[in-house]
C-alpha cells in the first residue's frame, strides 16, 4: 500500500483529503506544519507529499526543498489557492509534480495522486534496472583470470572514470558490447542512457539516419520527425560496433560531432549539441583500411585515443574452465527434467583446451547453453555436446604454430603426431576409442604410438 503525508496549516484541509485518498485505498499521514512533516518524512517510507503552499514559519516550497534532500526521488503536489498560482507554478519550477488549487474537485485530485505515484513507481522500477545493470556489468562479472584478462581489468579501471573516447578491437565474441556496458556502468554516467548501435546491421542508406536522425520528409518514408542515436545517447554513452563498416560519408559526420559536439539530422539545418561519450568497437584492422582508402586516417586517430584489445580465447585458455562455471551457473533455469549440471568431465576439459575457439567466448557460451539441455546426468559429458562441435574439433587443425620454412613432410609428421595425442587424451588413453576419433584401425594406431614413442595406453 502506498502511502501519503498530507501537509496543511488549515486544521481541517488534511482529515478531508485522507479520508478522499483512504477510500482510494491509500495509506495516508497528515501534518499541520513544515516542521512536524519533517519529523514524520524522516521516520516514515513515503511514496508521496501533499502539500500546501502557504503556511506560518515554513512555506510548501521549503517543506518541498527540505523533503526532496531526504529522498530526492519523491514527487510533491503542491496546493495553492487561486490568487497564489504564480507561487504554484514557482514550486513547479524547483521540482514539484503538479500544483492543484483551492478549492479542487475530489477526482482532480485523485488524478494527481495517481499520477504522481505512477512517477514515482517508474522511478524506482528505474533506479532498480541500473542497479542492477550496474552488478550486471561490474568488473567482477566479466570472467577471467588470466594475464591477458587481468590487463583488461586493468585497463578498463583506468578508462572508465574518464570521458574519453575509447576503440575496442578483438575477434568476433570476444565480448566487446560487455565491455563497452562494463566502462559505462563503472563511470560517472551511469545514471544516463547506454545506447548500441551495430553499423553492420544497418543498410548504408539508413545508418546515416539511425545515428544522426532525419526531418520529416527528408527522403522517402521519412513521414515524420525522429531523433537519432546520438540525440537518445545524450548525457550517457554511445556505444557504436563494427566501426569499420561506417561509410566515408558518415566517417566525416562523426568526425565532426567528435570534434565539435554538433551535428545536424539528415534533412535538416539546425545545428544540435549533444554531450556523449563514444565507445567504439571493430574486429577489423583500421590501419589496414586505412592504407586501402576506405577508413580516414583523421577519424582513426580520434577514435584511438584509449585504445583496449580484447584477447581471443585460444589466448587465454586458462579461463576456459571458468567460463564452462559460469555458464552452467547462467543456464540453470533451462532444465526442467533430471539432477542440476554441477560440471563438466575431464574429458570435455581436454576437448575444451584443445579447441581453437574461432567464436571465442560467444561460441563457448553456445556450445554450453545446448549441453546444458542435452544432457541427462550431473556432468556434460563428450556425447552431450552439440554434434557439429564435435566434428569441428575433430577437423580442426593449428598451422599458426608450423614455421613458414618447415618442409610438408616434416609438417604432417608433427601434425599426425599432435593429433594421435589428442586422441588419446580426449579418450582417456584408450587406443580402441583413439583409434575410432582418428578414423583408423587400432593396429595403426598402435604402429603410429610405437613409432612416436608415445604412451601406449589400454588397447581396450
Amino acid at each position: 500500500m502506498e502511502t501519503i503525508l498530507i501537509v496543511d496549516d488549515e486544521k481541517n484541509y488534511p482529515p478531508v483529503i485522507s479520508a478522499i485518498l483512504t477510500d482510494e485505498g491509500y495509506e495516508t499521514l497528515t501534518a499541520n506544519s513544515g516542521p512536524e512533516a519533517l519529523g514524520i518524512i524522516e521516520v516514515s517510507d513515503l511514496d508521496l507529499l501533499v502539500t500546501d503552499m502557504k503556511m506560518p514559519g515554513m512555506d510548501g516550497v521549503e517543506l518541498m526543498s527540505r523533503a526532496r534532500a531526504l529522498d530526492p526521488d519523491l514527487p510533491v503536489i503542491v496546493m495553492t489557492a487561486y490568487g497564489t498560482v504564480e507561487m504554484g507554478l514557482e514550486a513547479m519550477d524547483r521540482g514539484a509534480h503538479s500544483y492543484i488549487w483551492k478549492p479542487f474537485q475530489n477526482q482532480q485530485l485523485i488524478l494527481f495522486v495517481k499520477q504522481a505515484l505512477a512517477l514515482r513507481r517508474v522511478v524506482r522500477e528505474n533506479r532498480l534496472l541500473r542497479d542492477e545493470l550496474g552488478d550486471r556489468y561490474s568488473f567482477g562479472n566479466i570472467v577471467g583470470k588470466s594475464p591477458a584478462m587481468s590487463e583488461v581489468f586493468d585497463t578498463i579501471q583506468k578508462v572508465a572514470p574518464t570521458d574519453a573516447t575509447v576503440l575496442i578491437t578483438g575477434e568476433s565474441g570476444t565480448g566487446k558490447e560487455l565491455v563497452a556496458k562494463s566502462i559505462h556502468f563503472n563511470s560517472p554516467r551511469r545514471d544516463r542512457a547506454f545506447v548500441a548501435v551495430s553499423a553492420a546491421a544497418l543498410a548504408e542508406s539508413l545508418l546515416e539516419s539511425e545515428l544522426f536522425g532525419h526531418e520529416k520528409g527528408a527522403f522517402t518514408g521519412a513521414a515524420s520527425k525522429k531523433k537519432g542515436r546520438f540525440e537518445l545517447a545524450d548525457g550517457g554513452t554511445l556505444f557504436l560496433d563494427e566501426i569499420g563498416e561506417i561509410t566515408p560519408a558518415v566517417q566525416v559526420k562523426l568526425l565532426r560531432v567528435l570534434q565539435e559536439k554538433v551535428f545536424e539530422r539528415v534533412g535538416g539545418e539546425k545545428a544540435i549539441s549533444v554531450d556523449i561519450r563514444l565507445i567504439a568497437a571493430t574486429n577489423q584492422d583500421l590501419r589496414e583500411l586505412m592504407a586501402r582508402g576506405r577508413f580516414r586516417e583523421d577519424l582513426f586517430y580520434r577514435l584511438n585515443v584509449l585504445p583496449l584489445q580484447l584477447p581471443p580465447l585460444r589466448g587465454r585458455r586458462e579461463d576456459i574452465r571458468l567460463l564452462a562455471e559460469h555458464f552452467i551457473k547462467k543456464f540453470s533455469g533451462l532444465r526442467r527434467a533430471g539432477p542440476p549440471v554441477a560440471g563438466v568431465t575431464p574429458g570435455v576439459e581436454r576437448l575444451f583446451e584443445d579447441y581453437a575457439w574461432p567464436g571465442n567466448v560467444r561460441e563457448l557460451e553456445n556450445v554450453m547453453e545446448r549441453a546444458i539441455i542435452l544432457c541427462s546426468g550431473q556432468n556434460i559429458g563428450v556425447a552431450d555436446l552439440p554434434r557439429e562441435f564435435r566434428d569441428s574439433v575433430k577437423n580442426t587443425l593449428h598451422v599458426e604454430g608450423i614455421p613458414a620454412a618447415a618442409k610438408l613432410s616434416d609438417a604432417l609428421t608433427e601434425v599426425e603426431k599432435a593429433m594421435i595425442i589428442r586422441a588419446l587424451r580426449m579418450s582417456g588413453n584408450v587406443q580402441a576409442h583413439a583409434a575410432d576419433l582418428l578414423g583408423i584401425a587400432k593396429s595403426g594406431l598402435s604402429q603410429k604410438i610405437k613409432k612416436y614413442g608415445l604412451d601406449k595406453g589400454s588397447r581396450d
